[in-house]
């Protein structure tokens, strides 16, 4: 799998960060989108992605830098020249609610984002669901302490090679469970120390979790300004002797 990040921020405006996605191609050549901020529309022509025959689209909860490029992207792709011979269908995965959601949004502004060149099937997962999101890629979900539908996934292809996908969460041991073994464990770190909320995590938090899971590499995301000007790399080798990857925007990764 090939990993590229969109987003290595949050909904706070940033120089450098965009708020959340990531891109995913397997080794089938399917292609996955984990949470697409309004960011993410545009960063993905700005690295050159296939964006027009994006295989599907993960949402991870309803917070507006997560899920807030959904209808923007919706909105180009039934107008974009690109898309006009476009027949296979896109897949928008996401929590329970999601397809309230989009049918309000839809409706209030009359935008009939589902009248496209192509199908779009949007379902709703569960926690503890486990099921095919792409050819040859298993998917399998878990309730995080953040909002009452966030979810982590967590990503297996027929090579065995894994990632799982907090997005944002606060700090439970069951993640570490939920993360065991995985080639690379993606994972939010919103604040250095001293955190002001609770349903995020902070570095130490994040290690912890690293070092419980056994996870081969761990990649830290959502990353707020605070974080500007610190060596997110050395400080997590304080607490943790594996190796820790910072995310940035348009860094590539293979798998």
């Amino acid at each position: 799998m090939k990993l590229v990040v969109l987003g290595s921020g949050t909904s706070v405006p940033h120089p450098a960060r965009a708020s959340a996605a990531h891109w995913l191609e397997t080794a089938q050549g399917g292609t996955l989108l984990l949470d697409i901020s309004a960011a993410a529309v545009h960063r993905m022509a700005q690295e050159n992605l296939d964006w027009v025959n994006l295989d599907a689209i993960w949402v991870s909860h309803f917070h507006l830098d997560h899920l807030g490029g959904l209808f923007p992207f919706l909105f180009g792709t039934k107008h974009a020249p690109d898309t006009r011979d476009r027949r296979k269908p896109l897949h928008v995965y996401g929590p329970r609610g999601l397809r309230k959601l989009f049918q309000t949004f839809d409706a209030a502004g009359g935008y009939d984002l589902l009248k496209q060149p192509f199908p779009i099937e949007i379902r709703e997962v569960a926690p503890r669901a486990s099921f095919e999101i792409l050819p040859g890629l298993r998917a399998e979900t878990f309730s995080t302490p953040h909002t009452s539908e966030s979810l982590a996934v967590k990503l297996t292809d027929h090579d065995d090679a894994s990632l799982a996908f907090t997005s944002d969460t606060g700090y439970t041991d069951a993640l570490a469970t939920f993360a065991a073994g995985v080639s690379l464990f993606l994972m939010e770190c919103s604040f250095f120390r001293d955190k002001p909320v609770e349903l995020h995590l902070e570095l130490g938090e994040a290690m912890r979790l690293a070092e419980r899971s056994g996870a081969r590499r761990v990649m830290l995301s959502h990353l707020y300004p605070e974080w500007d000007g610190l060596d997110l790399v050395a400080e997590a080798k304080k607490l943790w002797s594996g190796e820790t990857i910072e995310a940035r925007d348009g860094l590539r990764l293979e798998i």
